[in-house]
């Protein structure tokens, strides 16, 4: 599984700052619509349906919200660096900055926990977050995304 199979380009954002983690939510949700169709009212309600089971923040400015919505063929992404982090009740209580999306089929076992397993490994190096945090433009974000999981294949 590669990142570039489940992120599209158009997919990737740069937000000056948003309100709060609800705002973000509905954020990526936006984005979900507008790079794949997914209904935006509907995958905002499954993120935070998600996110009552337990926050998504999983640390170092990282949340990793994810979902599974009825109508979608394939597990996709979102990916939102906000300039100004904010709080999303993460694990380590920092302020989140790089938000990636999950949503998956309903049925998606084991492609939805791949999916995760990989945006994870790839959040959890440093120096990609390093430089995803110094680089604040959408295409160079997807750029250094697809091109750090690659690498991190070899």
């Amino acid at each position: 599984m590669e990142l570039s199979k489940i992120l599209a380009p158009q997919a990737v954002k740069v937000v000056a700052s948003t309100s709060s983690k609800k705002r973000l939510l509905h954020d990526l949700s936006d984005l979900a619509f507008v790079a794949y169709g997914l209904p935006a009212a509907e995958t905002v309600e499954a993120l935070m349906e998600r996110e009552t089971l337990g926050p998504t923040g999983v640390g170092n400015g990282v949340a990793l919200p994810h979902a599974r919505l009825p109508g979608v063929e394939s597990v996709v992404g979102a990916f939102i660096l906000l300039e100004k982090p904010i709080d999303f009740n993460s694990i380590d209580r920092q302020p989140v900055d790089l938000a990636f999306a999950l949503f998956a089929p309903e049925d998606a076992g084991v492609e939805h926990l791949k999916a995760l397993a990989l945006v994870s490994r790839t959040l959890r190096d440093a120096s990609v977050c390093a430089k995803l945090r110094a680089n604040p433009d959408a295409a160079t974000i997807y750029a250094i995304l697809t091109e750090a999981q690659s690498v991190q294949a070899a």
